[in-house]
């Protein structure tokens, strides 16, 4: 969780608490932060990147959610301050766990060395899960580590928000003939994230190749001693909307080699 002594001072200093959210979020610079935090001994009460670095609505700071606040990114080293929901809940799957196949022909035996979500994910789309799940056999992978966004706009909670060359990070990004699959990779039992994750690289891939943009959630779990993996596949039913997430479908698959 972010530190609440440094977010504490950085709200005192700032004086963020009188800022009146119902007009604009609050804009606030890496530069700020470090000045504010430069007498804290741990790099994590005085890094900007791992202070405002709040995947889930639990890494907040307790005054970000005492006053039901989140952090965007604006610029890189600039982020917005927002009054709202940012976070969007991750449905548990309680449907029967589906017997996939595996198109390959041998078996994998690097994938068994360490349990990286990367690792999972590079498994799953080896044995064609994540094409079978989303019906798309000409996917390939084409995206991978970090970029920057180009300029857009966005609305979220009455807002409209300008963002520009914001980093952004996706576990594997397939492009098919028509389409481009973008994937978040966790390797724990997530109940929330923050739309971010999933809307900055919709956005990002959406103007660079004007492809249909399918934002995937993708999770390996061990449930009694077998791996299952779960996928989550949204859409935004307004591009310009970071609200706009709907879940389109869900399902959890064993691998039978």
């Amino acid at each position: 969780m972010a530190s609440n002594n440094a977010w504490n001072k950085i709200f005192n200093d700032l004086k963020i608490g009188e800022h009146d959210f119902s007009k604009a979020p609050f804009v606030l610079s890496a530069k700020q932060i470090k000045v504010s935090c430069q007498n804290f001994k741990d790099t994590s009460d005085k890094e900007p990147r791992i202070l405002c670095k709040q995947d889930s609505r639990e890494d907040r700071p307790q005054i970000f959610k005492d006053n039901n606040l989140f952090i965007l990114p604006k610029h890189n080293g600039s982020y917005y301050i927002i009054q709202g929901e940012g976070y969007v809940d991750i449905p548990e799957i309680t449907s029967p766990i589906i017997s996939y196949k595996s198109k390959l022909d041998f078996d994998l035996k690097s994938s068994c060395a360490g349990d990286s979500e990367m690792q999972h994910l590079d498994y799953a789309f080896a044995n064609s899960l994540i094409r079978t799940f989303m019906g798309d056999d000409s996917l390939v992978l084409t995206i991978r580590g970090r970029k920057y966004t180009p300029n857009f706009t966005f609305r979220t909670n009455g807002y409209t928000l300008p963002v520009s060359s914001v980093q952004t990070e996706v576990d594997a990004g397939y492009e098919g003939r028509h389409s481009v699959v973008l994937i978040e990779a966790k390797n724990a039992n997530t109940k929330n994230t923050i739309i971010r994750q999933l809307y900055y690289p919709f956005r990002q891939w959406t103007e660079v190749t004007r492809k249909t943009v399918h934002p995937v959630f993708f999770e390996k779990r061990n449930i009694n001693k077998e791996d299952v993996f779960y996928i989550w596949q949204y859409k935004f039913s307004d591009p310009n909307d970071y609200d706009s997430i709907v879940l389109v479908k869900s399902n959890r698959y064993r691998i039978i080699k």
